[in-house]
């Protein structure tokens, strides 16, 4: 069985492949202060619960978070007995490298997404990923990760907007029914709702007319569904992106004799 782990700044998830199918996706809040010792009695207590046999024999991660690199390494070493793959890191390889300005460090997340998005839907693809940041990310005709742009996340635009102006509350995105709010909390899930809608589309569009042809956009993370509502912003949405790049950057590292 493959343990995948995608960890971005507010969540972590483990999921475990067990060579057909996913059996199970778990999440835990990311901190750099939990130990290895603390992942272990988490994750095998979900495993028992659910009744699964404990046999991992493989691990690959993928971290935006760099200071939980290290516990997770410890986890694969001390209780699964692996050593895993790292995405990002020389050791790890990709099936087409990122082509990007020399010195220039690519999210990992980004690169897995890549990977995953170009094996299920083809080349010339934007991957719109919704999470603490708003990621767009460019596949070239031959799956290579090529640039793109990140905004700030819906999340993190609604807390900096609490935080910034006392007198405005925290509130939850949703699809407003009407653009024009008649209260605070409607006029704010409006302009995040509606301001997201179009950075999207502006976007995607901007993209678009750089690289003169057509484009697929794909989108993933928590948020995608809610801007997918008859806008047609996205050729497809994908809730398993991550997990499916990572299983296959494992196997492209099997493959080469490098896991």
């Amino acid at each position: 069985m493959l343990l995948c782990i995608d960890t971005g700044n507010t969540n972590t998830v483990f999921s475990i492949w067990d060579g057909t199918r996913f059996l199970a996706h778990w999440r835990i809040r990311t901190d750099h202060r939990r130990t290895a010792d603390e992942y272990y009695v988490w994750l095998s207590t979900l495993i028992a619960v659910q009744k699964f046999t404990l046999q991992i024999d493989a691990c690959i991660i993928s971290a935006t978070a760099p200071r939980v690199v290290f516990n997770l390494r410890v986890l694969c070493n001390r209780y699964f007995d692996t050593r895993p793959l790292v995405v990002g890191k020389p050791d790890c390889l990709l099936p087409v490298p990122p082509r990007v300005d020399e010195g220039t460090t690519v999210g990992p997340d980004r690169l897995v997404n890549t990977v995953g998005a170009y094996d299920r839907h083809g080349p010339d693809l934007i991957v719109v990923d919704f999470g603490t940041a708003t990621t767009f990310d460019v596949v070239d005709l031959d799956g290579a990760y090529i640039g793109g742009a990140i905004a700030p996340g819906v999340n993190l635009s609604l807390e900096a907007l609490h935080m910034g102006a006392a007198s405005l509350p925290h509130v939850d995105i949703t699809m407003p029914g009407r653009v024009i709010g008649t209260n605070t909390v409607a006029c704010i899930q409006s302009g995040v709702f509606w301001g997201y809608v179009g950075l999207v589309d502006g976007i995607v569009d901007k993209i678009r007319a750089e690289r003169d042809r057509p484009m697929k956009v794909i989108a993933t993370g928590g948020l995608a569904p809610l801007f997918d509502q008859g806008f047609d912003l996205f050729d497809a949405i994908e809730d398993d992106l991550t997990m499916h790049g990572l299983r296959l950057i494992h196997d492209y590292n099997k493959e080469m004799g490098n896991g």
